[in-house]
């Protein structure tokens, strides 16, 4: 049995009913300046997701990267991001959703100004781990307080178009403002930016959004599962990075793959037993959604991918400036923006399985355009023309891979089916940056020239390409029904 509750000496009013039923919540007179409270979050957290990418040559060079461990950066975040949401989900549920974003909030900038202050790569690395934990405890919370602020269908849906809006926003804005800051201050303005913000944040939260909680008669967490799968996944991550500087049967290399390999079957193990498993076994019931899932994963490993070497050859290669690589990355948020809109437009005709074949497609031949990069090349010749094809055909994946996501769950599950998603997208990033960066480095070496770097990252965007294809075929497997029922 479960009943939602709040907590607060500004709850707001109620309204009888015609039929003398039980009193509805007036909607919150707050919920607008609330939303915009919690939209900045999210803008900061998207932000964070794709800001330090632009930085990462200049992170290297300070702090003494090598090339695999510079994954790191990003991966760190992904992995505990991921790795944490539906737990964090779960916490918010119980414990309520605006302690819980509070927290969250609070962890994500302390954890920025570690990453900040880093005087080494380990430091740095720790921070970016920690930023993702602040993540995982934020993000689902403020989902579900906009899900309890907007109760009318309309004002909801107006809500989270403009969430999502702010989280495409984020994503452009990120390689600008990394470029602007680490060109004309430094790449530690790009972390020490999110202090101000959280601090407006924590101190207006408890004055605009109402406690809630998800009331229940046994508080259940599987706190093992989540523990044992993030485990399990960095050890993974771990391992295959190795592979960059060891040989693939060393010690080095075995050791954290198979440690994970066990702790992610120990996960399976703990969630097939548990009261309370954090993904309900249902879940994998519906096909489709499963299918949808491991797309997910797919396209993030190719996305990841090619976002972090793109920008490590821009600026080792062609010798960009952080501010020119930076700006380069505008019309690729422009191409992605311009393909979710083709792809919602298109979806409810064309149907999801023709729209996930189409895409995976154009997103294989975009990966397989840099192949055209060299040691020599320009921007409007070479990177570009690959930007506006990845970006566009990425944006076209992102209507359909929801709606697939989202097929036949009710509203039980559909937080659960949500966050799987984002889970997917986050583990799917890291994995495959993991995997890909690492082949890219085997064939560079510890000091590559212009024409081995380059080399080595056509390694890894010809394999990306061969994910996507296989990402083609697979959703093949989709019904070619038009319309989610």
């Amino acid at each position: 049995m479960t009943a939602e509750t709040s907590k607060t000496p500004e709850s707001p009013k109620t309204t009888q009913r015609s039929d003398a039923g039980p009193p509805l919540a007036a909607p919150d007179r707050r919920r607008w300046r609330a939303l915009a409270v919690l939209g900045l979050v999210q803008f900061m957290l998207v932000l964070d997701l794709t800001i330090v990418n632009v930085a990462l040559p200049r992170i290297q060079h300070d702090l003494g990267f090598s090339g695999p461990g510079l994954a790191w950066v990003v991966n760190g975040y992904a992995l505990m991001a991921g790795g944490l949401l539906l737990l964090g989900g779960r916490l918010a549920d119980i414990y309520g959703r605006r302690r819980l974003f509070q927290a969250g909030v609070a962890v994500f900038a302390l954890a920025s100004a570690v990453s900040g202050a880093a005087a080494g790569a380990g430091m740095l690395v720790t921070g970016r781990f920690a930023q993702g934990v602040g993540e995982a405890l934020a993000a689902p919370a403020a989902l579900g307080l906009i899900a309890l602020l907007f109760t009318e269908p309309g004002e909801r849906a107006k809500a989270l178009g403009i969430w999502g809006g702010l989280t495409g926003l984020g994503g452009i804005a990120g390689t600008i403002i990394s470029g602007v800051l680490t060109d004309l201050a430094s790449w530690r303005w790009i972390f020490f930016i999110n202090l101000p913000v959280a601090l407006v944040v924590l101190a207006l939260v408890p004055r605009l959004v109402t406690e809630s909680r998800t009331a229940r008669d046994h508080r259940r967490l599987d706190l093992t599962g989540a523990v044992t799968a993030t485990t399990g996944l960095v050890a993974i991550v771990s391992g295959l990075q190795q592979a960059a500087t060891h040989p693939w049967g060393s010690w080095q290399v075995l050791a954290p793959l198979l440690g994970g390999l066990a702790l992610l079957a120990a996960t399976v193990l703990v969630e097939a037993r548990s009261v309370a498993p954090l993904i309900p076994p249902r879940f994998f019931a519906d096909r489709t959604r499963v299918t949808a899932n491991i797309l997910s994963l797919l396209n993030t490993a190719a996305f990841f991918t090619f976002v972090f070497l793109l920008t490590l050859y821009e600026q080792q290669v062609l010798g960009y400036s952080p501010l020119r690589g930076g700006l380069s990355y505008v019309p690729f948020g422009l191409a992605i923006g311009a393909g979710i809109a083709f792809g919602s437009a298109l979806l409810p005709r064309a149907g999801v399985r023709a729209l996930l074949v189409t895409s995976f497609a154009g997103l294989a031949a975009g990966l397989l355009m840099t192949l055209r990069l060299d040691a020599d090349g320009s921007y409007v010749g070479g990177v570009l023309p690959c930007m506006l094809v990845v970006g566009l055909f990425t944006g076209v994946t992102f209507p359909a891979l929801l709606d697939a996501a989202l097929h036949g769950v009710t509203g039980e599950d559909s937080s659960v089916a949500s966050a799987v998603q984002n889970t997917m997208q986050q583990v799917g990033g890291a994995i495959g940056l993991a995997c890909l960066a690492t082949l890219a480095f085997r064939h560079t070496g510890p000091t590559p020239s212009g024409t081995t770097a380059v080399d080595g990252y056509h390694s890894a965007f010809q394999v990306a390409a061969a994910v996507l294809v296989v990402g083609a075929i697979a959703a093949l497997t989709l019904s070619p029904r038009k319309r989610t029922p």
